[in-house]
């Protein structure tokens, strides 16, 4: 049977058609749907873990009991996730272990765009990188052939492109295999000096076998071509681009193996064309491969290493014509990212910019904080981040900024890698303030549960982590919690903490206003006759107020009636109820 299906669902797919049995992952914009997906199966055991680490570290747990296993993360989640990769691609593997990893050309959702198939080649393990939903189907399922007869963990790299567009699939049903028995090896899995020494021979002649089975394989295939006069190597949506440009003009190497590379196939292909061509978005990895071959070529000469490629992008470089499209007259007007109406980080974030508070950031939807007329975040790093920095921020500055600097963080991401940080602070010393903006969800990528929420990945009930006693286990003997649509109670939660003598963190709680279990009140109104246009209530940036006539207007349609415009207004002109025409 043959199915319209989204990348990331195919992926899922292909895992419970190979039968595999665990997922843990961390999600992280374009991977998340690969979990979601597959804790629809009911044969799939699938959690969210606290960080990438631990989802990785859970995956290779399953894999060495003797089930097949899996786990997701975006591209940055790999960082998070390198040190158990590189020591797995010593130990291997008892039952097949895939890893999936999701990259961001053109940082839809991302601090960075860094390309994955680094790690494939530092860690020395195979990486098969799809280009439409079909193959991430096949993939996924190939993926655990080659873990189980190479004994190495495999890298499945999608990208934004892949994971979020649709294409035909080919179903079929689950294939259970039967469950490895796990027999206690210590020189292959107890990685001391000793042991790992002479593992790596193993590593690197399994390399080799992985790129003799790299030349044959149908991953990678020739397309033929009309006109020799330039040969294209290509993978994963860079592929889709140049065969829509290009049809069957040029002669095409696909490659759906993205290490190791095959270096006879790619020395035959270079054999049979004028001019070597390598189209790849983000780095050259297989440019630079080819070059070590000898092979002259055109490549990040002529293509862009940031951002996605097109396919006028691609048009243009190879020389056909680019389609210009149709143009709209009138501009479309900028419509940059921002808080929802009524989130709960808005007031929180409104005090510490009137208090010109210096505030190191961290990653998850507050960051929008940075974005003006609030415009209260100084740095934005990586998960967990914020504290670590406030940590040395404080240490180098001294007196003079921990009286009027903090860190925030969300609960899923001081879960993620926040308490280590918090732990410096009070191990280390510094008279830092921390501030836990908890809205007891995982908000940015979708909603999902974590640690802090009490729920599972199936909304399930399940372990709670409790913020408050845990902040003071760690150290913290000053621990509040205040509302964040009250913003008296803010402006003294932060000017006490920063006043005091030691260090501290507020938690500022209220749920996510978008969770389908918060109710919300009454859509609040001006009253045209008192409003006098100063704009004090636009200092908060919600998105429901705007000015029409020199007056404040609220949209009905977009405010909760959170209240924070009420407490900003110094005319009282914000009133319950439809007052507006």
């Amino acid at each position: 049977m043959k199915q319209l299906m989204l990348g990331n669902a195919a992926v899922a797919r292909g895992l419970y058609e190979a039968g595999c049995s665990v997922i843990s992952s961390y999600p992280g914009t374009p991977s998340t749907e690969i979990t979601e997906e597959a804790v629809k199966f009911p044969e799939i055991y699938c959690e969210w873990a606290p960080n990438e680490k631990v989802a990785m570290e859970a995956a290779f747990g399953a894999c060495l009991a003797g089930k097949r296993a899996f786990c997701a993360m975006k591209h940055v989640g790999l960082n998070v996730a390198a040190d158990p990769l590189f020591t797995m691609g010593y130990t291997g593997v008892n039952a097949g272990l895939v890893i999936g990893v999701a990259d961001d050309p053109g940082m839809h959702s991302s601090q960075n765009e860094q390309d994955s198939r680094h790690y494939a080649r530092a860690a020395k393990v195979p990486m098969l990188e799809p280009s439409d939903s079909a193959e991430a189907l096949e993939f996924a399922k190939l993926a655990y052939e080659l873990s189980e007869e190479f004994d190495t963990p495999v890298l499945l790299k999608m990208c934004t492109r892949v994971a979020h567009s649709q294409s035909l699939v080919e179903l079929s049903e689950r294939t259970e295999p039967a469950v490895k028995p796990y027999e206690k090896n210590i020189g292959k899995y107890v990685m001391m000096p000793g042991n790992a020494i002479r593992r790596h021979p193993f590593v690197e002649e399994r390399t080799r076998k992985l790129q003799a089975w790299a030349e044959t394989a149908p991953v990678n295939r020739v397309e033929p071509g009309t006109d020799h006069k330039i040969g294209v190597i290509t993978s994963s949506t860079s592929y889709q681009y140049v065969k829509e440009v290009c049809g069957d003009t040029y002669p095409v190497l696909k490659l759906g193996m993205a290490w190791p590379l095959p270096e006879k196939l790619i020395r035959d292909f270079a054999a049979s064309v004028t001019l070597l061509t390598v189209v790849e978005e983000l780095d050259p990895i297989i440019e630079n491969y080819c070059r070590s071959l000898g092979l002259a070529l055109v490549g990040k000469d002529v293509f862009p290493l940031e951002g996605e490629f097109s396919q006028n992008l691609v048009a243009e470089k190879l020389g056909f014509p680019v389609h210009t499209g149709k143009v709209i007259d009138d501009p479309i007007p900028p419509r940059p990212p921002v808080m929802c109406a009524g989130c709960p980080h808005r007031g929180l974030f409104y005090i510490l910019n009137k208090n010109k508070i210096t505030v190191l950031g961290d990653i998850g939807c507050y960051t929008l904080g940075a974005v003006a007329p609030l415009a209260a975040m100084d740095m934005t790093l990586c998960m967990g981040a914020s504290i670590s920095a406030v940590h040395g921020f404080n240490k180098a500055r001294g007196a003079e900024s921990e009286s009027k600097t903090v860190a925030v963080i969300g609960d899923s991401t001081f879960m993620h890698s926040g308490m280590t940080g918090l732990a410096n602070i009070a191990y280390n010393q510094s008279n830092s303030t921390v501030i836990i903006l908890d809205n007891s969800i995982t908000g940015m990528t979708g909603h999902q549960q974590n640690p802090t929420t009490g729920y599972s990945i199936k909304g399930d009930p399940a372990g709670k982590i409790d913020l408050e006693p845990l902040c003071r286990s760690l150290g913290f003997n000053r621990v509040r919690v205040v509302d964040p649509y009250d913003l008296k109670a803010c402006d003294t939660a932060v000017k006490e903490e920063l006043a005091a003598p030691e260090p501290s963190v507020i938690i500022s709680r209220r749920p996510c206003v978008l969770l389908k279990h918060v109710k919300t009140e009454p859509p609040l109104a001006v009253d045209p006759a008192k409003c006098v246009g100063c704009r004090s209530c636009m200092r908060i940036g919600c998105p429901a107020i705007a000015i029409k006539g020199g007056k404040a207007h609220v949209d009905a349609t977009l405010c909760v009636g959170c209240g924070v415009c009420e407490q900003l207004c110094g005319v009282k002109a914000f009133q319950g109820g439809k007052k507006e025409g």
